[in-house]
């Protein structure tokens, strides 16, 4: 079962990626823009989580749970 969601996911992913390029080309029709405005939102939004992870981990916790005792 989990390895049909990946699949799925895998398959939506480079779709979006396909529809991304085939936009930038100009010869897209309008549906294929519009899932690669979706899977470009999607790409930022990732990133931004990403970018805010990174900066909640350097507040002096560490993540690998060894203590300085």
């Amino acid at each position: 079962m989990g390895v049909l969601i990946l699949s799925v996911l895998l398959a939506l992913v480079v779709g979006g990626c396909v529809c991304v390029v085939w936009a930038s080309r100009g010869t897209a029709p309008r549906w294929a823009r519009g899932a690669a405005a979706v899977t470009r939102g999607a790409g930022e939004v990732v990133a931004a989580l990403v970018k805010s992870n990174k900066g909640s981990n350097r507040s002096g916790s560490s993540s690998d749970g060894s203590s300085a005792d």
